[in-house]
């Protein structure tokens, strides 16, 4: 399969209603640029593509539609050397634009050489790129929040700087800030559900901005995996 059979492909597979539906979920990128292609069916075409020398692909870069980044990081989590798929990430990193192409991605490869790994995502946790920071993040929730957790992993992100992106105030068209911040959010919320012991005293001290701990505690009460007792403790602590 070739870039320009991608694309042909992507465009059989348009879902005009999803594509409005979803383009809701983007506010910050052109609805233009959105074809409107499911998740699994777009994962079952990066399956088919990865088969094919995608280099001239991955290297092509930016791409134009929200799908072929998609696909492109579909594709790169795939790879299973470490080395390349490393090499991949941080290429395609800078050209992340949303939260949609930054969420839900697995590289395991990047697993085989753990040490460089964490130290990536340190790194990538302390850029001046929102979307490289939020990967950064949901790095950690992926792989590092049960037998590879380590405190310092909380402290890390507690640590993210979020007075570092844009925020105009524009409630209908959430900004790179917001972005940051929901991950923190997230990462806080999910940390309290699989490591409460580690993570409680991040809420109970108020070591978060005030934003982030009420959503924190907002995202965690929202969870099946903390028990009630928990969340009494929590809306408590608001």
């Amino acid at each position: 399969m070739t870039h320009a059979e991608l694309l042909k492909r992507l465009q059989a597979e348009q879902d005009l209603k999803y594509r409005d539906f979803h383009a809701s979920l983007l506010p910050n990128i052109d609805k233009k640029s959105i074809i409107g292609v499911r998740v699994p069916t777009m994962r079952k075409i990066a399956k088919e593509f990865a088969a094919a020398d995608v280099a001239k692909f991955l290297d092509k870069l930016p791409h134009k539609y929200f799908e072929e980044n998609q696909v492109h990081l579909f594709v790169v989590e795939r790879i299973k050397d470490a080395d390349e798929c490393l090499y991949r990430i941080e290429q395609f990193l800078p050209y992340i634009d949303n939260w949609a192409v930054c969420d839900g991605k697995s590289p395991k490869a990047l697993l085989k050489d753990e040490k460089r790994f964490v130290s990536c995502i340190e790194k990538w946790l302390k850029s001046r790129e929102p979307y490289t920071v939020r990967f950064g993040v949901n790095m950690l929730m992926t792989f590092f929040l049960d037998v590879r957790f380590d405190k310092k992993f909380l402290k890390w992100v507690a640590a993210i700087d979020e007075s570092l992106f844009n925020d105009d105030g524009r409630a209908e068209c959430p900004t790179d800030r917001y972005y940051v911040q929901m991950v923190i959010a997230w990462y806080f919320a999910t940390a309290l559900a699989k490591q409460w012991d580690a993570t409680f005293p991040y809420i109970k001290g108020r070591k978060l901005s005030p934003w982030i701990h009420a959503k924190s505690i907002q995202k965690a009460c929202e969870s099946y995996r903390i028990t009630d007792a928990q969340k009494k403790t929590l809306r408590g602590l608001k």
